[in-house]
């Protein structure tokens, strides 16, 4: 007979896995369905990369993060969540993606996934955002030379590199790449670096670009890009420069196509938050809860590991209230 599981889980990363948790711990059969590896949207990160936030705000299951760094790095916090998953056993299928979700008669939702099909009372989303990039649309874009994603700055060694934007992964990849050798610009929409750059990495920023050491331009957008060459708009007109790499970190949202087919309703006005009761976190299709980045919408940093821990106990007791 086949299993009807109380809860699947849609989403491998920390949220997820808190959600498996307070489900294990609160007798529910429970899934979770991850389309790529364990954690995969923090596996993506920078290899370099430290947190802003400290470990004991990036602690789940009542397990302490144990680091001697003011702030952890990419590869701790993969330890970390990686031994979690271990300690709880927790029931995970990694690189399955779920492609739908049917509501039947009894109130039971079909999970089709590219691996087989489930059954479930309730479905928790977990997914982030950080599957698809916000596109520049310019000529050139699709080139090989361009990425939207950042990993290891020594590939950039003695090359000519754009990055475009202002936020911590454009801040971090500008100076990371720059220290390898490579020679960097800069392009920036507005007319400062992010407030949101991590407090101890912008005077380093301000500092390079005052030397000169890192070109930028304020003001100004990325219009074209070609085999050699890239086009700037600036405040004093059109600007052409070498190039041999741009990366284009320029953020990234949910995949709300797949919440809209799903059923959740999204709002087309910015920041087209899903609809969801931020008490329960369920959204408007019954038994479907959002759990996480996800529940922001296009504001990204609206939420994180260490504020969005929470919904996981929020979900699991609206769920034991109605049984």
């Amino acid at each position: 007979m086949e299993e009807i599981y109380d809860i699947i889980i849609i989403g491998g990363g920390p949220i997820g896995l808190a959600c498996g948790i307070a489900a294990q711990k609160n007798n529910l059969s429970y899934l979770i369905i991850e389309k790529g590896c364990l954690v995969n949207s923090l596996y993506r990160y920078p290899v370099n990369m430290t947190f802003f936030s400290t470990s004991e705000r990036l602690e789940i299951g009542d397990t302490p993060f144990v680091t001697i760094l003011p702030k952890p790095k990419r590869a701790e916090a993969l330890e970390y969540y990686r031994r979690i998953h271990n300690k709880f056993a927790l029931n995970t299928h990694l690189f399955e993606e779920v492609s739908a979700i049917h509501k039947d008669a009894d109130n039971l939702f079909a999970i089709h996934t590219s691996k087989g099909e489930y059954t479930c009372r309730n479905v928790i989303v977990a997914t982030g955002f950080y599957d698809i990039p916000m596109y520049l649309n310019i000529p050139g874009e699709e080139l090989p030379k361009v990425s939207h994603y950042y990993n290891d700055p020594h590939y950039y060694a003695g090359q000519n590199v754009i990055v475009v934007g202002a936020s911590n992964s454009s801040i971090d990849a500008a100076l990371e790449t720059y220290r390898k050798g490579a020679n960097v610009t800069l392009v920036i929409r507005g007319n400062e670096i992010s407030h949101r750059v991590k407090y101890w990495v912008r005077p380093d920023i301000e500092n390079r670009i005052a030397e000169g050491s890192i070109k930028a331009y304020y003001n100004s957008e990325l219009t074209e890009v070609t085999e050699r060459e890239a086009v700037i708009r600036t405040p004093d007109g059109m600007v052409r420069i070498d190039n041999d790499f741009v990366l284009a970190l320029t953020g990234y949202r949910p995949n709300f196509e797949f919440l809209q087919r799903i059923g959740i309703t999204i709002p087309e006005d910015v920041p087209r938050i899903p609809v969801h009761n931020p008490e329960t976190m369920e959204t408007n299709v019954t038994g479907i809860y959002l759990a996480g980045v996800v529940c922001g919408g296009l504001n990204t940093h609206l939420w994180f590991i260490e504020n969005s821990r929470i919904h996981a106990d929020l979900i699991i007791k609206d769920i034991i209230s109605k049984t």
